[in-house]
């Protein structure tokens, strides 16, 4: 795939379609591939977390109603680090757009990518990938 990070293979790879239905299946993958590398529970609870949110991001704001996008997962295990990158082929997106609400705004949602950044070590988003769409890369540390 394009605009992945060269080096090693991914340890978990995934593509599944923009609708909300496929994340409980992707937060298994996701669970079940950190246990397997001998994660704690906590790093494993962030790990889900973040990468349900940022799907759940790319399903409602990405893609829209378009249930036919889709989300490719891959997790990729440097050194210490789990190395995750999401990438969607939707319509690009200004990320200077993507901000977390103030906290003090008190109403549901729009807290995805506060939680996102509290769980993770690092959150950027990648040039958009020369085919189009927007790529996400998130990192955590597992020591």
């Amino acid at each position: 795939m394009k605009d992945m990070p060269a080096g090693p293979s991914p340890v978990l790879t995934r593509t599944f379609q923009s609708r909300a239905n496929e994340l409980k299946a992707v937060r298994k993958d996701v669970t079940m591939m950190a246990q397997k590398l001998g994660c704690g529970t906590e790093v494993v609870q962030d790990l889900v977390l973040a990468v349900d949110e940022a799907c759940q991001n790319i399903i409602r704001h990405a893609y829209g109603e378009d249930q036919e996008g889709e989300i490719t997962l891959n997790i990729f295990q440097e050194d210490r680090e789990l190395v995750v990158m999401l990438r969607d082929f939707a319509e690009s997106i200004d990320v200077e757009m993507v901000k977390p609400r103030d906290l003090n705004d008190l109403r549901p949602g729009g807290l995805g990518t506060h939680f996102i950044a509290e769980v993770m070590d690092r959150v950027e988003f990648m040039p958009p990938p020369s085919d189009g769409g927007n790529l996400l890369r998130m990192v955590k540390r597992i020591s």
